[in-house]
């Protein structure tokens, strides 16, 4: 009979932070691949714009009020976000509750404002090809936006209702790592839906 290569690996940590955890790969790779959705979004954006001489075609550009209020929000809310994957990172309970009632709030209000912005495309998801690519950016985006939002809430009330074990902590701090995803994302799409149409 064959004899098998045993090894013990139950001195090893059940848990990691940063890239020796297997949550961050997996969120590491979901950050790939919908970052390659962003780009092909944009990609498509970039191409109709090349199709026709107007852009927008007969229509007003899009309105940067809320637009720009909420790209301020979400570049504040990067500051909780590190106070929170800190305080996870260091296990400080109180701390975590913390800032991620806070940030939970900030995404709620993204979302509020977001709704707004919608107002203020000037065009219609079926008006034309550009109305349509407009809304799929600010949707796809917005998806994400509410995504972590539900997860924010979902981590918040873990944290108050428990259990609190050391996994959780894990949670948070990966949470914050895709929040700053779509911050950074947010910027190239802002620049584009509402700046692209004056500036070209």
């Amino acid at each position: 009979m064959r004899e098998r290569t045993v090894l013990d690996v139950s001195s090893l940590p059940r848990f990691a932070f940063g890239h020796k955890g297997l949550v961050w790969w997996g969120t590491t790779g979901f950050m790939v691949i919908e970052g390659s959705m962003f780009v092909m979004a944009l990609i498509v954006y970039f191409y109709l714009r090349l199709k026709v001489d107007e852009w927008p075609p007969s229509l007003a550009n899009p309105g940067i009020t809320f637009a720009t209020i909420n790209l301020v929000l979400v570049l504040f809310s990067c500051i909780p976000n590190a106070l929170a994957k800190k305080a996870a990172e260091a296990f400080k309970l109180g701390a975590v509750r913390l800032w991620l009632v806070v940030l939970t709030l900030i995404g709620v209000a993204n979302l509020v404002l977001r709704a707004l912005e919608y107002t203020q495309l000037n065009t219609k998801w079926d008006d034309n090809a550009y109305g349509s690519i407009v809304w799929v950016l600010l949707s796809l985006h917005t998806i994400h936006v509410a995504t972590d939002v539900v997860d924010s809430g979902v981590l918040t009330a873990l944290m108050f209702i428990g259990p609190v074990t050391d996994r959780r902590f894990v949670d948070v701090s990966e949470n914050s790592l895709y929040w700053y995803f779509i911050v950074a994302w947010w910027i190239p799409i802002y620049l584009t839906i509402y700046w692209a149409p004056r500036w070209l």
